[in-house]
C-alpha cells in the first residue's frame, strides 16, 4: 500500500489550503511596507486614512486566508486519515490468516488508530506548514534585503548558527520519534494481550506480575517518549536565542545609523517588525521539519502494514478482496455447480455427486518442519452426519481450515459439490459452507447482529426458525430486550452453552450446502446436547454435516466416521464397524467411557 498515492488523492484540497496559506502570509509580508507608509506620512504631514484603510484590509484578509487555510488542510488532512484506515482495514480483513496471524494485534491496532492519525499531520499539516512558513522566511528574507543588505547579513549571521542547530534537532526528533512508536505498539500489545485472558489472569493469581510487566512497557514508552519532548522542546529555544541575539544587534546599530542619519526611521521599524515576524515562521518551520520527520516513521509503519495486501484472499478468481463478475475460472466452477441445480437452499441438490472430496491433499503451517495433513483423502455424502475424530493434533481442525480455504493445500484438491474449491469465488465457497469455529466466536453487539451476522438479509421467520432448531427460543424470549439484548466482548452476557447454540443458530440461517461443526457440542449441558443432536439430525437430512467432537454420544449415531492420527486418514467406517476393526478407535471410545 502506497501511502503518499493515498494522500495526492485529495492534492486538490491540500493545495487550495496551501495556496490559501500563501495567500495570507503575502498579505502578512505586505503589513510592515503599509506600516512604514504610515510613519512617512505622519513625517511629511500627510493623511494617514489610506494607510490605515489598507493595513486594516490587510489585517482582516490575513485573518480571512487563515482561517480558510486552516479549514482546507483539516479537511484534507481528515480525509486521508479516513482513506488509509478504510484501505487498510479492508486488506486486513481481506488477508490471509497465515499473513495476519504474524502481526500482534496491538501492533496493528496502534498502527490503524495512532500511526494514521500522526501520518494526518505529517502529510498534510506539517507539509503545508513547511510550505507556508518557508514562502514567509524567504519573502520576509527578500524583503529585508531591498531595506537594508548590511543589516540582513547581521541578522542572517545570527539566525544561521540557531537554524543549523534546529535541523540537527528536528533529524533528532525523527530517530527517537521511531523508537517511541515501537514501544508504543509493544504497551499496546502487552495490555490487550493481558486484557484478553483477565480470568484466567486473576484465576491464576498473575495481577501482580502482569502490572509489573506491562509496567515496564509504559515505562519504556515514557523514557523514549521523554526522549522526544526533550528535543522538541529545545528547538524553539534555538530558534529564540538567535532572534533575541539578531534583535538585540539590530535594534543597537539600526538606532545607531539613525541617529546618524544614514538609515530613514520608516525602514528601521519596517525591518524590525519582518524580523518580528520572521520568528513565528523559523519557529514553525522547524517544528513543521520535526513533525514531518516524527510523522514519516508512521507512514513507513503504515506502509509496512499496508505490505500484507500481498497476500489477500481472492474473493474471485485474480481479484483480490473484490465482488463482481467471477473471472473465467469462477465461472466454469460456478457452472460446474449449477448444472445439477444446486443452489444450497433447498435441500435438494447434491444427490449426483458427493458434497465435499479431499484428493491426496497435504498441509504444512508455515514456518512448521511437522506435516498437518498427508495425503488425505475422504469423501462426504451429500446428506448425512460424518464425525471427524482422532487425537489432539491429529489435523481435524486443519480439515476445516482448509475447507474454508483459511489456508491453501501444499499438495492435492478439494472439491465442494464436484468443482474444485480453488478455483470457487471464496463468496460463492463461504456461502456454501457454514463454519462453528471451537471459540464459537461471537462479537459485541446486539443478539439479532450475531444472528444476521451471515445473512443481513434474513426475515423473522427465517430468525424464528434458525433459533428453534438451535433450541434458543425459550432463552431469547426470556430477555428483558430479546434479540435486541446488548452482548459484549466474544458474547459475554450469554452462558457457554448458549454463545455455541447462538454460533449455530448463526450457521444455520445461512443456509448452506455444508455444515462444520467444530466442537460444537462442547460447552452443552446432556439436556441441550441432546436437543442439537436432534437438530444436526434434522438439517443432516437435507444437507451434509461434518463435525468435530470428542464425545462419543455425539459421534456414535453418525452416518460415516473418519479416524485421523498424525496427519493421515487411518480409518472410515460407522461407529460399529470401526469398534470391531480399529484399535485407535475402540482406545478413543473407552477413554470417552463409551462402550465398543
Amino acid at each position: 500500500m502506497n501511502v503518499w498515492r493515498i494522500a495526492r488523492g485529495h492534492r486538490a484540497l491540500l493545495v487550495t489550503g496551501i495556496v490559501l496559506g500563501l495567500a495570507g502570509a503575502a498579505a502578512t509580508l505586505t503589513q510592515p511596507v503599509v506600516i512604514g507608509g504610515m510613519i512617512e506620512a505622519v513625517a511629511e504631514g500627510r493623511s494617514l486614512l489610506g494607510p490605515v484603510l489598507i493595513a486594516a484590509g490587510l489585517f482582516a484578509a490575513d485573518a480571512a486566508f487563515a482561517a480558510a487555510h486552516a479549514y482546507a488542510i483539516g479537511r484534507a488532512g481528515e480525509n486521508v486519515v479516513y482513506d488509509i484506515r478504510h484501505t487498510l482495514v479492508s486488506r486486513l480483513l481481506r488477508s490471509r490468516l497465515r499473513s495476519y496471524q504474524r502481526w500482534d494485534q496491538g501492533d496493528v491496532f496502534t498502527r490503524v488508530v495512532t500511526d494514521t492519525s500522526i501520518a494526518r499531520i505529517c502529510m498534510t499539516q506539517a507539509l503545508a506548514q513547511i510550505v507556508t512558513s518557508a514562502f514567509m522566511v524567504i519573502g520576509g528574507i527578500a524583503l529585508m534585503a531591498w531595506l537594508d543588505p548590511l543589516l540582513l547579513l547581521t541578522t542572517l549571521g545570527c539566525l544561521g548558527v540557531a537554524s543549523a542547530v534546529s535541523l540537527l534537532l528536528a533529524r533528532g526528533v525523527r530517530r527517537v520519534s521511531v523508537a517511541n512508536r515501537e514501544d508504543t505498539s509493544a504497551f499496546g500489545s502487552g495490555l490487550m494481550r493481558v486484557m484478553g485472558a483477565l480470568p484466567t489472569v486473576k484465576a491464576s493469581r498473575a495481577e501482580g506480575r502482569e502490572t509489573e510487566r506491562i509496567g515496564e512497557l509504559a515505562g519504556q514508552a515514557r523514557r523514549s517518549g521523554i526522549r522526544v519532548s526533550a528535543l522538541s522542546a529545545m528547538l524553539t529555544p534555538a530558534m529564540n536565542v538567535g532572534t533575541q541575539v539578531a534583535l538585540t544587534v539590530v535594534i543597537a546599530w539600526g538606532m545607531a545609523r539613525v541617529a546618524t542619519g544614514d538609515m530613514a526611521p520608516a525602514d528601521l521599524t519596517s525591518f524590525l517588525m519582518y524580523l518580528f515576524y520572521l520568528v513565528a515562521p523559523l519557529v514553525m518551520l522547524f517544528m513543521s521539519i520535526a513533525q514531518f520527520q516524527q510523522g514519516r516513521a508512521s507512514v513507513d509503519r503504515l506502509a509496512e502494514l499496508g505490505g500484507i495486501d500481498q497476500e489477500e484472499e481472492l474473493t474471485e478468481s485474480g481479484k483480490p478482496g473484490e465482488s463482481g463478475e467471477p473471472g473465467a475460472a469462477a465461472a466454469r466452477t460456478t457452472a460446474t455447480l449449477q448444472e445439477d441445480g444446486k443452489d444450497g437452499k433447498d435441500g435438494k441438490d447434491g444427490d449426483a455427486r458427493d458434497s465435499l472430496v479431499f484428493d491426496g491433499v497435504t498441509f504444512r503451517y508455515p514456518g512448521t518442519e511437522a506435516t498437518a495433513l498427508d495425503e488425505v483423502s475422504f469423501t462426504v455424502p451429500a446428506r448425512g452426519l460424518t464425525a471427524v475424530v482422532g487425537p489432539s493434533g491429529a489435523g481435524k481442525s486443519t480439515v476445516f481450515q482448509l475447507v474454508e480455504r483459511f489456508h491453501e493445500p501444499d499438495a492435492g484438491t478439494i472439491r465442494v459439490g464436484g468443482a474444485d474449491a480453488a478455483g470457487l469465488p471464496l463468496d460463492r465457497l463461504r456461502s456454501l459452507v457454514g463454519y462453528v469455529d471451537q471459540e464459537h466466536t461471537l462479537l459485541r453487539g446486539t443478539i439479532r447482529e450475531n444472528l444476521t451476522y451471515a445473512a443481513p438479509g434474513a426475515s423473522a421467520d427465517d430468525l424464528a426458525e434458525a433459533l428453534r432448531m438451535a433450541h434458543l427460543t425459550e432463552v431469547i424470549d426470556a430477555l428483558p430486550d430479546g434479540l435486541d439484548t446488548e452482548l459484549g466482548e466474544r458474547g459475554a452476557g450469554l452462558s457457554g452453552g448458549q454463545a455455541q447454540r447462538l454460533a449455530i443458530a448463526r450457521t444455520l440461517l445461512q443456509r448452506p450446502r455444508i455444515v462444520l461443526l467444530d466442537e460444537a457440542t462442547a460447552s452443552l449441558d446432556a439436556a441441550s446436547e441432546a436437543a442439537l443432536r436432534d437438530t444436526i439430525a434434522t438439517i443432516a437430512r437435507s444437507c451434509a454435516v461434518v463435525a468435530i467432537a470428542h464425545r462419543f454420544s455425539t459421534i456414535a449415531g453418525a452416518d460415516r466416521i473418519i479416524v485421523l492420527d498424525g496427519g493421515r486418514v487411518r480409518d472410515v467406517g460407522t461407529h460399529h464397524d470401526l469398534s470391531e476393526r480399529s484399535g485407535l478407535y475402540r482406545r478413543l471410545a473407552e477413554h470417552q467411557g463409551v462402550a465398543a
